[in-house]
């Protein structure tokens, strides 16, 4: 299964910019991005694990859970 690397805006606007086979390729793809994004570039470079394109898409705009750490 591929890693799919994304663009993803505060408003959760998806841009879907690479497609790799190896973490590694991916990994070092987003740590590029983030490395050379500006100041004022408030998107987030993301990669996800995922069968296909859209699997990819549905899992990055879902709602994160909260973590719940121990007990209350």
């Amino acid at each position: 299964m591929p890693y799919f690397v994304y663009k993803i805006t505060p408003n959760m606007r998806l841009t879907h910019i690479e497609t790799q086979e190896r973490y590694q390729d991916a990994r070092a793809i987003v740590r590029n991005l983030r490395a050379e994004r500006d100041e004022a570039d408030d998107a987030d470079y993301r990669m996800i694990f995922a069968k296909h394109q859209l699997e990819a898409e549905r899992l990055l705009s879902r709602p994160k859970d909260n973590r719940v750490i121990g007990e209350d």
